[in-house]
């Protein structure tokens, strides 16, 4: 399938491993320009040596930053300025729980959960969404989480990322009729290298074994590009009556759909 996407622009947050990284390389393989964001230097150059040639004018770049900082889309536009590109995709895939798990954490707690996964992407996008809508066309996919819809996190990580779905759909409605595609993507538990279900693998083995045959419908955890491939389809051409979709890719992990759960 031709997904109409070759020589454009992809800008993607915390691109130096896992998920992003694979998004990367997935919308390198159609062509894509690559700008990739992570707080790693050494693995945004790892990220650059291995993508594909783009078929533009436009080199694979990197912009090196922590956009949680109150400075960093700034910093990012800046960086844009000078490079003079401006991204026709955009894949906000920064976030975490960042292991604040109490549920009666502060609120200052509370606030660091949202501001990488809400308030970044919102950031982001205020700067994007004007210029996709000069061109008349632009692709935006939020990375949530099962997560959203269901009790399956600590509460301030399944708040912030219901509130991304909220927000995706939301704003997906008042930018359609300018050809942009606004979509978050549900991803369930996924093996990374590095990642937290590659570090439970080996030293809680009892434990990934019991996840895998109680949680997983699938009975195995999902693979980087399994997600990849689904977000590079919803930055293609057809994508383009997805407004405000969002896309569970879970192996079969929810059981949001059943109001109980089946015997």
């Amino acid at each position: 399938m031709h997904l109409g996407i070759e020589g454009k622009v992809a800008f993607i947050t915390g691109a130096g491993r896992g998920l992003g990284k694979s998004i990367a390389n997935c919308l390198a393989r159609e062509g894509v320009s690559i700008i990739a964001n992570s707080r790693s230097e050494e693995d945004l150059r790892s990220l650059m040596n291995e993508l594909p040639k783009p078929k533009s004018e436009i080199d694979h770049q990197y912009f090196c930053a922590d956009l949680a900082t109150n400075h960093g889309p700034e910093d990012l536009l800046n960086f844009l300025d000078r490079q003079q590109v401006t991204p026709d995709i955009v894949i906000h895939n920064l976030g975490g729980n960042l292991n604040i798990t109490d549920p009666l954490c502060s609120l200052d707690q509370w606030r660091s959960v949202m501001r990488i996964n809400v308030e970044v992407p919102i950031e982001l996008n205020r700067i994007f969404i004007p210029q996709m809508q000069k061109k008349g066309w632009g692709r935006i996919c939020h990375v949530s989480s099962i997560a959203g819809l269901e009790n399956q996190g600590p509460p301030a990580y399944c708040a912030a990322k219901a509130a991304l779905i909220a927000y995706a759909r939301s704003v997906g409605r008042y930018v359609a009729k300018d050809g942009i595609v606004v979509t978050s993507i549900l991803p369930g538990a996924v093996f990374t290298e590095g990642g937290y279900w590659d570090t439970a693998s080996k030293t809680r083995p009892g434990h990934v074994e019991k996840y895998l045959s109680e949680r997983m419908a699938i009975n195995r955890f999902g693979k980087p590009d399994e997600i990849g491939e689904v977000v590079t389809f919803m930055c293609s051409n057809h994508s383009s009556f997805c407004i405000g979709s969002a896309f569970l890719v879970d192996g079969g992990q929810g059981k949001v759909f059943f109001g109980q759960e089946l015997s």
